[in-house]
């Protein structure tokens, strides 16, 4: 897979997406990458730290969040990738669901689409996609956590993402999978889906695995988001053990080190 112009050997290596967000609300981080001098510096943390790919987002997916306009989006996301992308050759993935914003971000350099509601929030967003030539992952999410048959039933809602990706012209070796962890699912639920990540290898296409300082953690080990450190490493293992491409994290280095360890034993 290429993306931002590197190759990424996503059957033999899993890669790290480091998450900036630019936001003041984010439930970890919010406020403190705000300015083009923070961002810059955190970028060049991340990157000394091991990132492959670094993910930019501007509105804030917590729980009970705020639902932002375009253009607040576009003003916070859209200088930030142009700074980044200026200063450092890294590839840079938006994290978006909303064309206008993916446009403009596009417009700046950003080399991948991160879309949280796999291409089924708005219909135009496929289409600009397709025609960027950009990566795209695409996440499992629901809006309600309601299941006849859970295993199957985010195989067949990704297997739909895929349908509308294909629909709109863009290739099988643009797209990643993410199992939305922490999305439309219950504390039950989300386990269960890091236990099976090995499942949706089934659909071909290489996975990504999100659960830094999340929910699932914090309420399995009673942490708050600050102390979850541990907790996302042990899921980042679990992961690579399970064939995850790309682990999208925080804290860069330590899940860095975790991701070369379980690779060194597994290739041993």
């Amino acid at each position: 897979m290429i993306i931002g112009g590197r190759h990424f050997d996503t059957g033999n290596h899993t890669y790290i997406m480091g998450i900036l967000n630019v936001t003041p609300d984010s439930f970890s981080d919010g406020g403190r990458w705000n300015t083009r001098d923070s961002i810059l510096y955190h970028v060049e943390e991340m990157i000394a730290d091991g990132a492959d790919i670094i993910d930019v987002g501007g509105e804030s997916t917590r729980p009970g969040y705020t639902l932002l306009s375009d253009s607040e989006e576009i003003e916070r996301v859209a200088p930030a990738i142009a700074a980044i992308k200026a200063r450092f050759d890294i590839p840079v993935s938006i994290d978006t669901y909303k064309s206008e914003v993916f446009k403009a971000a596009f417009s700046q350099g950003a080399d991948m689409l991160n879309d949280i509601w796999g291409l089924k929030y708005d219909d135009r967003l496929a289409v600009e996609a397709a025609k960027s030539g950009v990566a795209c992952c695409l996440m499992h999410n629901r809006k309600e956590a309601v299941y006849e048959d859970y295993l199957d039933d985010v195989l067949q809602d990704l297997k739909e993402c895929v349908d509308i990706a294909k629909k709109a012209g863009i290739a099988d070796n643009r797209l990643i999978l993410d199992p939305g962890v922490g999305f439309g699912k219950t504390y039950e639920q989300n386990l269960m889906i890091i236990n099976h990540l090995e499942m949706l290898k089934k659909l071909g296409y290489p996975v990504l695995l999100g659960t830094s300082r999340k929910s699932v953690i914090g309420i399995t080990l009673d942490l708050p988001v600050d102390e979850r450190v541990e907790g996302t490493i042990a899921t980042s293992v679990i992961g690579v053990m399970k064939g995850c491409s790309f682990i999208r994290v925080h804290d860069i280095k330590q899940n860095k080190r975790a991701v070369m360890m379980t690779e060194a034993v597994l290739k041993s």
